[in-house]
């Protein structure tokens, strides 16, 4: 594997980055810079503009509307939309479901969800995590009943993931409680249409609402539905917290946040000094870019391993573990840069939302809190190193 670019590689960069300058809209650039604001209109245009451009999906393979990227074409486009301030896509239907499908759903099934997860269509949402099962997702709870050519369920999901915007979610269900808990596991697609279904909002510590919990009273899912074979979805599962993992190291965003932090520091005075030249601040910005600096080859090792293989392997626990570290590390320096700035004025509110410092640095402290779950989210952090330690270290 090569670590430097190639010239037909550079030349794609440009590509990349001459397109963006032409075709991100500025408020979308000007919302992500901010840290907050995007709203629901802003990704969908962002979505449509990537679609038709044929840069959407750009995991999928090409007899599936992909790009047909090579591993390190995808690594320099996730490079350079963060360096330009372009939103992530919502990975739940492209990153999560869509190579889901493409292994195990049915013909069908590809036909018809594929390409309304390119158009925009369908917007989903994972229902995994349940308030008794987290990073135990083996316990969940629950239940799919069949019943006749329908199966009904009861039960609740959380930490649902930009849920109010959905139309549709993807769950992992309880159809089987004999043998082990895994083995009584099922992957269904649920219409949010569906009668029995309530959504209610979960606001987080910085005061947004970015995640739901889900309440499953006697709905009725065609079995149609059910992707893979019944009892089988922890194999889809695991499957899918591969590629979920993959994207929550997010090397791009460290990137960036290690750029802002530079420049923070360069402003920021202390004693009449810069802080980028007070030895103990300098020293953690240039261990945190010398962690990045090895992840951004791991990365790119995992990606060619998935191309060759399929799909990203266990060491996938190794990108999430060290990019969600490096991530709040880098906050945190931020954080740190800004002093009292980085905080919220105390009992300041508007509209229900706390008000944070001045304008230059007032996302500062948003990013701050809500990456504290970056750590536990997608399967805790302390989970990560146990499944290391079975699947590649056991002897």
């Amino acid at each position: 594997m090569e670590l430097s670019y190639s010239e037909e590689e550079r030349a794609f960069q440009q590509e990349v980055r001459e397109w963006l300058a032409d075709n991100l809209p500025a408020d979308i650039a000007e919302a992500g810079r901010a840290g907050d604001g995007l709203t629901k209109e802003m990704m969908e245009r962002w979505h449509a503009l990537l679609n038709s451009k044929g840069w959407l999906a750009t995991t999928w393979p090409v007899e599936f509307g992909g790009p047909g990227w090579t591993p390190v074409e995808r690594h320099i486009f996730e490079e350079e939309c963060c360096r330009a301030y372009a939103p992530r896509i919502v990975p739940f239907g492209l990153s999560m479901l869509g190579p889901v499908l493409q292994a195990f759903g049915s013909k069908e099934q590809q036909d018809h969800y594929l390409p309304r997860i390119l158009s925009g269509d369908d917007w989903w949402c994972q229902g995994y995590s349940e308030p008794g099962a987290g990073s135990d997702l083996a316990s969940l709870k629950t239940r799919a009943v069949r019943e006749g050519d329908h199966y009904v369920i009861n039960g609740q999901k959380t930490w649902t993931t930009l849920g109010q915007h959905a139309n549709k979610i993807f769950c992992l269900v309880r159809t089987s409680t004999e043998g082990k808990p895994q083995e009584g596991i099922s992957f269904i697609l649920v219409d949010l249409d569906t009668p029995g279904i309530e959504m209610r909002p979960i606001k987080l510590i910085e005061g947004g609402h970015e995640v739901n919990e889900v309440f499953f009273t006697d709905v009725k899912v065609p079995a149609e539905n059910l992707v893979g074979e019944e009892n089988k979805g922890w194999t889809i599962a695991k499957y899918l917290l591969t590629h979920e993992r993959t994207n929550i190291a997010g090397v791009g965003f460290s990137m960036q946040a290690l750029e802002e932090v530079k420049a923070l520091a360069r402003k920021v005075k202390r004693g009449g000094r810069p802080l980028i030249e007070n030895p103990l601040f300098a020293a953690r910005i240039a261990r945190a870019e010398i962690q990045l600096e090895a992840m951004k080859i791991t990365n790119l090792r995992m990606l060619f391993q998935a191309q060759s293989q399929g799909a990203p392997g266990p060491e996938t626990s190794i990108l999430k573990i060290k990019g969600t570290v490096i991530h709040q590390e880098l906050r945190d320096l931020a954080r740190r840069a800004l002093g009292p700035a980085a905080a919220p004025f105390p009992g300041h509110v508007s509209d229900g939302n706390i008000v944070f410092g001045p304008p230059d640095t007032a996302h500062n402290a948003a990013r701050y809190f809500n990456n504290r779950k970056t750590s536990i989210f997608g399967g805790s952090n302390e989970i990560q190193r146990n499944i290391l330690t079975k699947t590649m270290l056991e002897m």
